[in-house]
């Protein structure tokens, strides 16, 4: 049985290869979380009461462009090293599948409730994906922080809807 090497040339060599193994997750991420939010929106998302800290609905896409270009980079970043760094791609598919995975409960499934179980581990994997890139690139894994701040913050928020709502 062969075993796939420990550094993938072909990703440090070419910064295209690279960049393409950066960006297609986090897209498709984005696509298919925004094809489970956006339809929700008009009518269940506007329905639910909501704390006074809510911030306006144009917000959400701007910022999660933003965070998703930094967790590009980083990830881009991360694949350009040449040390071992199997276990901080999987975290970090981890917690982006986890990312996904709360749009889909959240608002595909319209229950606050099981947006919280699945945020909870979301925000657990980010910190595991931001200490697996320390060691290996520094500014990869302090791109993250502004993620784990706005995901903790959407924790607050969920949270917040949940209670309001049930």
């Amino acid at each position: 049985m062969k075993t796939l090497p420990r550094q993938p040339s072909e990703l440090r060599s070419s910064p295209w290869v690279a960049l393409i193994f950066a960006i297609l997750p986090v897209v498709a991420a984005s696509l298919l979380g925004s094809a489970a939010t956006v339809p929700q929106i008009p009518g269940w998302y506007a329905g639910l009461a909501k704390p006074p800290f809510n911030p306006p609905n144009w917000i959400f896409a701007p910022v999660w462009t933003t965070l998703f270009a930094m967790m590009a980079y980083a990830v881009f970043r991360i694949l350009r090293q040449p040390l071992d760094k199997r276990w901080a791609l999987v975290a970090y598919h981890i917690q982006l599948a986890l990312n996904l995975a709360w749009s889909c409960v959240f608002f595909g499934l319209n229950s606050p409730l099981g947006g919280i179980l699945v945020i909870l581990p979301l925000l657990a994997m980010i910190l595991v994906t931001i200490a697996a890139f320390r060691p290996i690139d520094r500014l990869a894994a302090l791109l993250l922080w502004p993620y784990l701040a706005w995901v903790s913050f959407a924790t607050l928020l969920n949270a917040s809807i949940w209670w309001l709502n049930r």
